[in-house]
C-alpha cells in the first residue's frame, strides 16, 4: 500500500474516533454526520490514490463510488449515502446545520452513519487492490 493511501486511510479512523467521542450527544449529531461522510469519503479517495487516479476535488459521496468503482452492497447503504451527501454542506455551516428532510440528525441516525462509515473503511482495506499494490 502506498504511504498516500495509508494517510487516507488514517485520516478517515480520525473522524471514526472523533465520531466516537460524541455519538451520543445530541447538540452535535449535525458535526458528528459531518465526520462520517467525511470518513467515508477519504476512504473512497484511498481507493484512487492508490490506483493513481487524480483525486476530485468534489465530496459527493454517490460520485466517488461510481468512480472507485465500489459498489453498494444493498439499498439501504445506496439510502445513507444520499442522506449524508444532502448533509455534508449544511453541516459545516451555521443555519440548517446539516438537517435531513425531517430535521436535525437523531443520535440513532448518527449510530447508523457511524456503523456505515466503519464499514465502508473496512471494506476499503480489505479491497484486493489496495493490498495487494507493491
Amino acid at each position: 500500500m502506498k504511504k498516500i493511501t495509508s494517510e487516507w486511510l488514517k485520516s478517515a479512523s480520525y473522524d471514526l474516533l472523533l465520531i466516537e467521542e460524541i455519538k451520543f450527544k445530541e447538540t452535535l449529531t449535525h458535526i458528528a454526520a459531518f465526520h462520517a461522510q467525511q470518513a467515508i469519503e477519504k476512504s473512497l479517495k484511498a481507493i484512487l490514490e492508490e490506483k493513481g487516479v487524480e483525486i476530485p476535488k468534489i465530496h459527493k459521496l454517490k460520485t466517488l463510488f461510481a468512480i472507485t468503482g465500489m459498489s453498494f452492497e444493498n439499498d439501504n447503504e445506496e439510502l445513507m449515502v444520499k442522506m449524508l451527501d444532502s448533509l455534508y454542506i449544511e453541516a459545516r455551516y451555521p443555519g440548517d446545520m446539516g438537517l435531513l428532510p425531517e430535521g436535525k440528525p437523531s443520535v440513532d441516525d448518527i449510530l447508523k452513519f457511524y456503523e456505515f462509515a466503519q464499514s465502508i473503511m473496512n471494506r476499503v482495506k480489505g479491497v484486493d487492490r489496495i493490498k495487494k499494490t507493491p
